[in-house]
């Protein structure tokens, strides 16, 4: 298994796991709270891409089973949150949609993507990691909790174009950063 800068011919790859996860949403057998058209689209991935922060799971077998946005960009829904940590905005790294096929859930691959973004965090000097997570998005919000993220309140507003949402906001403090240069002036470690 191999975790890597994402590219534009992993887009189909990605956007299949949207529609995968799409349609299980609209089947009742999974509460993301996404909408298909909406969010998550390949334009949403091709965005992501294009910045460098879109980041994949893939299987020894070549195959794109999980992927996950990496920035440093904190929502301004954010700032509704009850953050423990008060770090510096250099020193938080933030992850968006992570996706794990349904066809390869319970195999652990959303557990190795929070662990590589947790390495990846502390190898570029960043102490706070934050994310959020639909309120009814239960599956993740028991995950995230067992990998030591604590939900610092929630938030509700139009997100991404879909309105009436509940956001859970999450956050993990890492006692001890590898790097010294802070996250806001570091390039990635591959």
């Amino acid at each position: 298994m191999l975790i890597r800068r994402a590219n534009d011919a992993d887009i189909p790859a990605i956007e299949a796991i949207y529609d995968a996860i799409h349609s299980r949403e609209e089947a009742g057998l999974t509460a993301t709270g996404w909408v298909r058209g909406v969010y998550p689209t390949a334009a949403t991935a091709r965005e992501a891409v294009k910045k460098g922060s879109l980041y994949v799971l893939e299987e020894d077998s070549g195959k794109i089973s999980a992927s996950a946005r990496l920035d440093r960009q904190q929502l301004p829904e954010y700032a509704q949150a009850t953050w423990v940590h008060p770090v510096p905005e250099s020193e938080v790294l933030v992850m968006h949609t992570l996706v794990v096929s349904p066809e390869r859930a319970g195999r652990g691959l959303g557990r190795s993507f929070v662990e590589f973004y947790e390495a990846h965090a502390r190898s570029i000097g960043c102490s706070c990691l934050r994310m959020d997570t639909n309120v009814t998005n239960t599956a993740a919000r028991t995950m995230y909790s067992r990998l030591g993220f604590r939900e610092a309140g929630e938030v509700r507003c139009e997100f991404n174009g879909i309105s009436g949402v509940t956001l859970v906001c999450l956050e993990k403090y890492l006692k001890q950063a590898a790097a010294t240069t802070g996250c806001a002036n570091s390039k990635p470690v591959w």
